[in-house]
């Protein structure tokens, strides 16, 4: 069972590239990725014009970081159950899922720009510790997950497994602490 699955599962192009260029790509991708969303949010500044179901998005973001955290989950129970395909559509799942909220994320920054938090006194420095690490940790999960994916899809599985290890916390850390933020938010506005 586990060999026909590796076969399955494997991609050809991404057994031939070497894990080198991957995690270079894997990396410039990543760094990308952070440098327009620091510039969408830091430095376009919102537009004139907001269209109303704009803010429906925080509460779609949090809705669909709290479903991949689900996949995550169940993707982590299946592991333990050695039940490979379910542990990969589960994965597959969550990435899914939390591609959308990186659109829906965008989206909303896109017409927003940078949302400040309104809550005073003790809760402030709560808030705060809660979202500096959740931005530290978003920035480093992306280049976890894709190069899960990419040693899974290799068949590289000794060094998805060991990268695994790290992405899973950290993955399942940043969905949860999103919903957070997001209730956080809401309760103060």
């Amino acid at each position: 069972m586990e060999k026909t699955f590796e076969k399955d599962v494997t991609i050809e192009a991404f057994k031939n590239l070497t894990v080198a260029r991957a995690v270079v790509g894997i990396m410039i991708a990543s760094g990308l990725v952070l440098i327009f969303l620091f510039w969408l949010i830091y430095f376009r500044g919102g537009s004139e014009f907001i269209p109303n179901w704009v803010y429906m998005l925080p509460a779609v973001n949090a809705t669909v970081n709290s479903i991949a955290t689900i996949f995550l989950v169940l993707a982590f129970i299946q592991i333990k159950k050695r039940n490979f395909v379910q542990h990969m559509r589960y994965n597959l799942a969550a990435f899914v899922a939390s591609a959308v909220f990186l659109i829906s994320y965008v989206l909303y920054h896109n017409f927003v720009g940078h949302t400040p938090f309104p809550g005073e006194g003790a809760i402030r420095p709560v808030y705060f510790t809660i979202l500096i690490s959740h931005i530290i940790l978003s920035v480093v999960v992306v280049p976890l997950i894709l190069s899960s994916f990419f040693f899974a899809f290799a068949g590289k599985f000794k060094l998805h497994r060991t990268i695994s290890k790290f992405t899973f916390p950290i993955w399942i850390y940043v969905s949860v602490t999103g919903v957070v933020i997001f209730f956080m938010l809401n309760a103060y506005t």
